[in-house]
């Protein structure tokens, strides 16, 4: 009899064993795939994102120059990033929405990106600001047929990179890009304190730019923008 007792208890601590095996196994699988989607996510806004905004968290803590998707400071961050666009194809910038600038946050169409957010100053000082718009990743020469258009306070001004025989700026341009990696560069002196500036960032691909040829399948092209405080004399 005894015996018996003793093997229905090891039988019972084998059922149990096997059982948190299998419970810390399912744990295990459960943690690599969250950890994997995590990386994933990482990955490819850091590869592939659209379209990122950041400021120093030093001048958000200090200055309270803060970034938000809406107007109204419901919340306020140091880095928003844009929803990613993954498949996109040419189209005439003609044929954007007239309201593109109107909406807030991310409003990408099928085959444009599209971020509208807001320069706050969250603090009690008036304060003075740098900002610049650069390319940080591209493949294919992506940026050869790219178009950006930077809605500042609804102001707009489209930007391309120069023309390929050196000659100027494209047609349906306004400006240059400034430099090979630099799309464009902004400032602002005396931001007074609860007073916001507004930026919508549009990005497309331009069909009628000659460079706009079958080599760009497969290009991918990332853009952030940072702003930083400045002190003025």
């Amino acid at each position: 009899m005894r015996d018996i007792l003793t093997l229905r208890r090891m039988s019972k601590e084998v059922k149990r064993y096997v059982v948190i095996q299998r419970i810390l196994g399912l744990l295990a699988i459960i943690l690599i795939a969250v950890v994997a989607v995590a990386y994933a996510i990482s990955y490819f806004y850091d590869k592939f994102g659209s379209f990122t905004v950041r400021i120093d968290k030093y001048d958000m803590v200090k200055q309270g120059l803060a970034l938000s998707e809406t107007p109204y400071f419901e919340r306020t961050e140091a880095r928003l990033n844009a929803d990613i666009l993954y498949d996109m194809t040419n189209i005439s910038g003609n044929d954007l929405p007239d309201n593109i600038n109107q909406i807030n946050g991310s409003h990408n169409g099928d085959n444009y990106i599209a971020y509208t957010f807001y320069l706050i100053n969250s603090g009690d000082d008036t304060i003075s600001y740098e900002g610049e718009l650069y390319i940080e990743n591209v493949t294919n020469n992506l940026d050869e047929a790219i178009r950006v258009a930077v809605y500042e306070n609804d102001e707009k001004t489209i930007y391309g990179k120069t023309k390929s025989n050196g000659s100027g700026k494209e047609g349906d341009c306004d400006a240059e890009f400034l430099a090979s990696t630099v799309v464009m560069r902004t400032a602002k002196e005396g931001l007074e304190p609860r007073q916001k500036d507004k930026y919508t960032v549009v990005i497309w691909l331009e069909g009628n730019d000659p460079d706009c040829t079958d080599a760009l399948i497969g290009g991918t092209m990332k853009l952030g923008m940072h702003f930083k405080l400045v002190e003025t004399t």
